[in-house]
């Protein structure tokens, strides 16, 4: 039995330990995640130079390890600034706000198995619950507040038009994420993320629950703000978003502390629901150990840092979408997508678990994927006719302004000025410059 929950440890095992070794795997946590930014934001930009046929950081330290470093201290240390208008206490409130979730949200999330520390067997997880994965949910919906606050207490139209875009970001967000997470807690049968974990002994869910690691893989962008989806901080339009009065301070360090947090957050989800938590990849499965004692932290590290590594892929290879076309695709796709997926999981679960193949799961099932399909092909439909409309519109503005140069507010001088005709021009002698 000792053996058992050595490999798989479950909510009994929380709870027990002494308030010291609580306290070192609290310190221990925050240390990884302190180290994570620091040398996230160092792998980030040179990951990104190589795809770019660039270096990168190279100046600071060996191979630039230290121009993170580097640019904390300096931002720790520069003046802060405060613009006359802001609501200070709001002000200051609003980064504390978007870090503080993002270290909690992390802490559900399962690195390795039961293992001995200190002479104390504990599970290499912060805290379990029930509800572990509304409680990620929650805190990241709580961040959220920090940036609406930054926005609001900055008294900036741009810094106020970036939380609200942020806002109504998550929202959309927030409800396909957790729409998502549903096939995984129907086939795992708790809410738990250390028997979710546990329950991916034989199979991922990445691979039994494409369609929902699909769309969390979406939602993951929508919920960290990265790019194509890092509409709060438009440039373009918004200057810099929610966080334009935030001079480059200790207070623009938390910020980007935060994003980074959240991004972290993310690939730990992915990695706990999706890719089967600590536990090894096939071949190295087949190995007697490779789930017991510390060697599951390895396997954890790996395919977080993969994760992690595709974020950083996306953003050096997409562009920045339009909001509408954010928006779009999280209300009018992938909610509607997650929906029939789980109506299909469900039926597909109560006729293996319950052995239940009467006709009607089954004709629930085949309404559902053809309803999907319905709906797909007329979306499919719709858009061809807006773009056939949109076509049929900028033709017809084009032979309105070829036919009138005039036209469309844009007006074009007449040639017949006196500056045009009738201006007498000194002829210049030969052989001068």
């Amino acid at each position: 039995m000792n053996h058992v929950l050595a490999a798989d440890p479950t909510l009994a095992d929380f709870g027990k330990d002494p308030l010291w070794i609580t306290i070192i795997k609290a310190v221990l946590l925050f240390v990884f995640l302190m180290l994570g930014v620091l040398f996230g934001v160092w792998f980030e930009r040179k990951l990104i130079s190589r795809m770019q046929n660039r270096y990168g950081p190279n100046r600071a330290g060996k191979f630039g390890l230290l121009q993170s470093v580097a640019d904390g201290l300096k931002m720790g240390l520069k003046e802060d600034l405060f613009p006359r208008t802001v609501d200070k206490m709001l002000y200051l409130l609003a980064p504390v706000i978007m870090v503080v979730p993002a270290f909690l949200a992390f802490s559900i999330v399962p690195i390795g198995p039961v293992v001995n520390l200190f002479g104390v067997q504990t599970p290499l997880q912060l805290v379990d619950l029930p509800v572990a994965v509304l409680f990620m949910l929650a805190m990241g919906a709580i961040s959220v507040y920090g940036v609406v606050l930054a926005g609001w207490s900055s008294r900036s139209p741009y810094a106020l038009l970036g939380g609200l875009r942020s806002a109504a970001q998550v929202v959309s967000y927030e409800i396909a994420m957790g729409l998502s997470f549903v096939g995984v807690f129907l086939f795992a049968g708790t809410l738990s993320t250390s028997e979710i974990v546990k329950a991916q002994e034989q199979t991922w869910y990445a691979v039994l629950l494409i369609p929902s690691f699909l769309v969390y893989v979406v939602c993951m962008f929508g919920e960290a703000a990265r790019i194509p989806f890092d509409l709060p901080e438009g440039e373009g339009e918004l200057v810099g978003g929610f966080q334009t009065e935030y001079s480059s301070s200790l207070k623009f360090a938390l910020i980007m502390m935060g994003e980074y947090l959240h991004t972290f957050t993310a690939s730990g989800i992915a990695v706990t629901l999706f890719l089967g938590g600590w536990r090894a990849p096939w071949p190295i499965s087949l190995w007697e150990g490779a789930n017991q004692g510390w060697w599951p932290v390895l396997w954890f590290f790996i395919k977080f840092v993969l994760t992690f590594c595709f974020i950083v892929w996306v953003r050096a290879s997409l562009p920045r979408v339009r909001y509408d076309q954010l928006m779009s695709l999280g209300w009018k796709v992938l909610i509607p997508v997650n929906l029939a997926w789980i109506l299909i999981v469900a039926a597909v679960r109560n006729v293996v678990v319950n052995k239940d193949y009467s006709m009607l799961s089954i004709g629930l099932g085949v309404v559902i994927v053809i309803g999907a399909i319905a709906i797909w092909l007329r979306f499919d439909t719709v858009n061809q006719r807006r773009r056939e409309a949109k076509k049929a519109q900028v033709e017809a503005e084009f032979e309105e302004l070829t036919s009138e140069p005039a036209a469309g507010g844009f007006p074009v001088p007449p040639l017949d000025l006196p500056h045009y005709h009738g201006v007498q021009h000194k002829e210049i002698p030969s052989g001068t410059n």
